[in-house]
């Protein structure tokens, strides 16, 4: 008779479906309440008792139970008993649907975790535990490591017994990542490191967005190293060449990165006459991305276990790495752009001024730029609400932008103000611009989202790099004092820095 290793919950104990499940399967149970100071002499007395390993450490995955401490608990399991199977075993279904986070936790991200197999509840167990009876461990603790199936459980840790060189081109790896710059650069440096620790045709690693309505993830490739064979035999020209390395791939991911975004697993396949391997990125709850590497040609070797094992475990800091870098993208897109209208906001105005004048002093070009401001503005919020008043702003956005070029810059300084900057533009052709801008706006019917239509008008004024100013708070400065110009004069009508002197 076998006994397996039954580990209780930190405040409640095992289900009696579980026990009743193992005694009708003919296991005897050891209860063992995790974190507890005698922990190994329980493990100890067991292991003398009965003259054995356990068959597997079963934990009773109670409802809600929080990813760190089930990854704590695995990891704790594989220490105490190194070379028996961990396994979880979800509750009835019942109780599991009472979990708050019950949903989250797929059979993917408990093997993340450190779980070498699911039971999908206690009706399960005793079929689970004969299979890994017959089968003992595949994924490297016990049998050969390339017996193992195709789906290769990802490790939280490095896999043991790395020579010295192999360690340190994989502590390399997870370096380079402190120091790369944006996700491009965090792929470019992981793929350098890994070209170096596992030998392959070529290496990519594709970002995987949200399903779409077919529920088939787009994926981008980000970052490519070597080509195949095949691949580097594409005639000079040909349009693959002319997109580059990475757009070229774009459609051309294999089946196994698909499967293994799908499934949150690495899978190790031969498709055509090429070896794949597939490495999930997964970050918190998600994959973010795929790790794929290639050999192709009628020689290539299968990628052995021990490499699967290896690039999952740097799977995970290379995910953490690419959510980072674009986590902080997004937090410096937002610093830079109005919540409201979405434009570019006084901030990155000011960044912008002092490149693009920079730019304009080396080149001998000039930079115009004018600022708008509403008119009578506080009478809409007076008239219709602050709701009615953002609305407009929003719609006023939009009517700027289509009446300036791509190239040109359009932020929302403050309020009802705008500044607009005109690169490689003289005075003459901003003042032109700014017209356009102040009879489409006199012209537009706002809605304020409510269907009105409300009749609009701003004051402009313009000025000019280095007409009129040398630096960027110089230049919006100017424009500002000539808007003001166009207030006092009349209101709805467009003023320029050498006009504002004169009157001054």
């Amino acid at each position: 008779m076998h006994y397996v290793i039954l580990l209780s919950g930190v405040e409640t104990e095992p289900g009696r479906e579980l026990f009743e499940a193992l005694r009708h399967g003919g296991v005897c149970v050891v209860v063992v309440t995790p974190g507890a100071c005698g922990e190994e002499e329980e493990a100890a007395r067991a292991r003398a008792g009965w003259g054995a390993e356990p068959l597997a450490v079963l934990l009773d995955l109670e409802a809600g139970a929080e990813l760190a401490d089930l990854r704590d608990r695995a990891a704790r399991a594989a220490q105490v008993w190194p070379s028996v199977p961990v396994v979880a075993c979800r509750r009835a279904a019942g109780a599991a649907a009472a979990g708050r986070h019950a949903h989250s936790l797929t059979d993917a991200t408990l093997k993340r975790l450190g779980f070498h197999s699911v039971a999908a509840g206690p009706a399960q167990i005793s079929a689970l535990l004969r299979e890994v009876e017959e089968r003992g461990t595949e994924d490297g603790r016990g049998g050969g490591a390339d017996a193992a199936s195709d789906f290769a459980p990802a490790s939280l840790l490095l896999p043991e017994r790395l020579n010295v060189e192999r360690l340190r081109a994989a502590f390399e790896v997870v370096a380079s990542l402190h120091f790369a710059a944006g996700q491009r650069g965090a792929a470019a440096a992981a793929l350098a490191g890994l070209a170096a620790l596992v030998p392959a045709d070529r290496w990519t690693i594709y970002l995987v967005a949200d399903s779409g309505a077919l529920g088939q993830p787009p994926f981008e490739p980000l970052a490519v190293r070597g080509l195949t064979p095949s691949e580097r035999a594409v005639p000079e020209g040909d349009w693959r060449t002319l997109m580059g390395d990475a757009l070229a791939l774009a459609g051309a991911e294999s089946k196994a990165a698909r499967e293994s975004a799908a499934s949150a697993e690495t899978v190790r396949r031969k498709e055509g006459g090429r070896q794949t391997l597939a490495v999930p990125l997964v970050s918190g709850e998600r994959v973010v991305g795929v790790l794929e590497a290639v050999r192709e040609g009628a020689r290539a070797r299968r990628f052995p276990a021990r490499d699967a094992s290896l690039l999952s475990a740097l799977a995970l800091p290379l995910a953490a790495a690419l959510s980072n870098s674009a986590r902080v993208a997004e937090a410096e897109r937002l610093s830079q752009t109005d919540d409201l209208t979405k434009l570019h906001n006084a901030r990155y105005l000011r960044q912008y001024l002092v490149n693009e004048l920079k730019r304009a002093r080396r080149y001998g070009s000039q930079v115009t730029a004018f600022f708008l401001d509403l008119d009578d503005f506080k009478q809409v919020n007076d008239s219709h609400g602050h709701l009615v008043g953002s609305h407009v702003l929003m719609e006023m956005a939009g009517v700027i932008l289509s009446s300036v070029r791509d190239t040109d810059v359009v932020s929302r300084y403050g309020g009802d103000e705008f500044v607009v900057v005109l690169p490689e533009t003289d005075l003459e052709m901003g003042l032109r611009v700014a017209e356009r801008v102040r009879e489409r706006i006199s012209e537009h019917g706002f809605t304020g989202g409510r269907g009105l239509r409300l009749r609009l008008t701003a004051s402009f004024g313009v000025a000019s790099f280095p007409e009129h100013a040398q630096s960027p708070q110089q230049l919006v400065a100017r424009a500002d004092a000539a808007m003001y110009e166009a207030k006092a004069s009349r209101k709805n009508c467009v003023r320029h820095a050498a006009e504002a002197a004169q009157d001054a």
